[in-house]
């Protein structure tokens, strides 16, 4: 995936069709469209999956919480769309077991019966059924969890994945299929033809500061929290369709758990459920729900909302989780639809596609577990719109690149799937690139260079905070690791690498 031919075939090709946005849904959306064999193109202001695309609380589920508020036909649709997913990415996607602690027997019986509920949504799936557990069982999978009062639980199972890495392997699979893909290019307006009808996009690389335009018979606006904002460049007086929301997260050692389950924590001071995941050695709990009052590329967790984080999840733990356990903070933010947007046609439940006056099709809300479903739901109006030659959808059971269920040699490069080969060569060919970063985390400088060579890292941050993980487990030890990265980055890029991208 290079960066550079990507960007020379923006300016000089014509395509069918052009995705703004290298999250999720618009990653999804490059992939179905270039399947179908589409002439297809994507740009992305910063970095692929930079704002709330890999913010997420790492889960590919069908949503407890959505059942518990009678959306029956989200869940159906999002557990479908999670076997769908496992079944495609398998090497980045993976069963994991939740334990349900239950501390009187009406609600051991009301879990229960809750989870069977959601077996029977998912209907025949390659995830285990939900079960009944002792208070000892509870404790054997979750050693922290607080003994007193426990009755029991109920051990049910969803998806894990890794949400960055996802997004690069859907943009190196809309590669595959064909599609011209940058990141760090911003829209800044949109080509019109003498009846008013969009027929391209104003961009802009970042990096060199060049300006072109991208010619296409479709536009798809897939920007997340930022679609009210790309839409006022057609349309200065549209309506916004989005409210949003911040979902906060804190991470801490693997100890905070001690097991390779996870916690659900069924009640909340804000209605919500609470989860507490084990996740690349170490723990994640979240999410938080706080309305802002716009987008933001970079938002943080409030001390409110660590407070409550740790607040919430110390009730269902032995040993509680201080302040200074805390290793790293990160925060997302949700597009969810404003309730004055309903008169827009939507697709499903939770994700809606409007089509503005010039014909630009505006994608947005949805989570990361039915991007796919999305993507597909974008791509049919589209092509409808622009008149493209009908093509039904592939994505269904397309593999994401890398995909393969065979063990790789090295554990550590599993997520790599595939590809974990390309990365221990670059070990076998300079030996120096086998030494961790930091002590503290797994990562290595072969993954550095790969990421670079392979995977359009152009900043620290990038490869820091999406190419590996890094700033999402421990931010001290990425601190510490940023010098020998950036060292590593400028002697591929032959330039300075700076911390964060470019002006966006």
């Amino acid at each position: 995936m290079n960066r550079e031919t990507g960007l020379s075939r923006l300016a000089d090709e014509a395509f069918d069709v052009v995705v703004i946005g290298g999250g999720a849904t618009g990653l999804g959306a490059a992939v179905d469209a270039a399947s179908r064999g589409y002439r297809t193109a994507l740009i992305e202001a910063g970095d692929f999956a930079s704002a709330t695309s890999s913010r997420s609380t790492k889960l590919v589920h069908g949503g407890v919480r959505y059942l518990q508020q009678g959306n029956v036909g989200l869940v159906r649709e999002a557990l479908r769309e999670r076997s769908t997913l496992r079944r495609n990415a398998p090497h980045l996607v993976r069963d994991l077991a939740f334990v349900v602690p239950a501390y009187s027997r009406v609600d051991l019986a009301f879990y229960a019966l809750g989870l069977s509920a959601y077996d029977l949504l998912a209907g025949h799936t390659e995830f285990p059924r939900s079960r009944v557990v002792s208070p000892s069982d509870a404790r054997a999978l979750i050693p922290n969890l607080a003994p007193n009062g426990l009755c029991g639980g109920v051990v049910y199972h969803d998806g894990q994945f890794d949400d960055a890495r996802l997004a690069l392997a859907l943009a190196r699979t809309a590669v595959d299929q064909g599609a011209a893909v940058a990141n760090y290019v911003r829209a800044t307006g949109f080509a019109y033809d003498a009846g008013g009808r969009v027929v391209g996009v104003g961009a802009i690389d970042a990096e060199s500061g060049a300006g072109f335009t991208i010619r296409a018979r479709a536009v798809i606006n897939a920007t997340g929290i930022f679609a009210d904002v790309v839409r006022a460049l057609d349309d200065p007086a549209a309506p916004p369709l989005l409210a949003h929301s911040r979902g906060s997260h804190i991470v801490a050692s693997s100890t905070a758990l001690g097991s390779a389950a996870a916690l659900l924590v069924p009640k909340t001071s804000d209605g919500r459920v609470l989860f507490a995941l084990p996740w690349h050695e170490h723990t994640i709990v979240g999410t938080t729900d706080v309305p802002v009052e716009g987008p933001a590329r970079d938002p943080e967790p409030s001390e409110a909302e660590i407070a409550y984080l740790l607040a919430t999840v110390n009730r269902y733990l032995a040993t509680p989780l201080a302040r200074s356990d805390i290793l790293a903070v990160f925060a997302g933010l949700r597009p969810l639809i404003r309730r004055g947007a309903m008169s827009t046609a939507r697709l499903s439940r939770e994700h809606l596609v409007e089509v503005s006056r010039s014909g630009i099709v505006t994608i947005t809300g949805g989570k990361w577990t039915t991007y796919r479903k999305m993507a597909q739901d974008a791509v049919d109006v589209a092509a409808r719109r622009a008149g493209l030659a009908a093509s039904p959808s592939r994505t269904a059971s397309l593999p994401l690149h890398g995909a393969t269920l065979a063990a790789v040699h090295d554990e550590s490069l599993s997520e790599y799937g595939t590809d974990a080969g390309s990365v221990e060569r670059l070990v076998a060919e300079d030996a120096s690139l086998a030494a961790r970063l930091d002590a503290r985390l797994p990562y290595t400088g072969a993954q550095v260079v790969y990421a670079v060579r392979n995977e359009m890292a152009r900043t620290v941050e990038d490869v820091l905070a999406r190419r590996m993980r890094a700033l999402f487990l421990d931010a001290g030890a990425a601190r510490a690791a940023a010098p020998r990265v950036a060292a590593l980055m400028e002697a591929e890029l032959g330039r300075p690498v700076t911390l964060l991208g470019p002006p966006r």
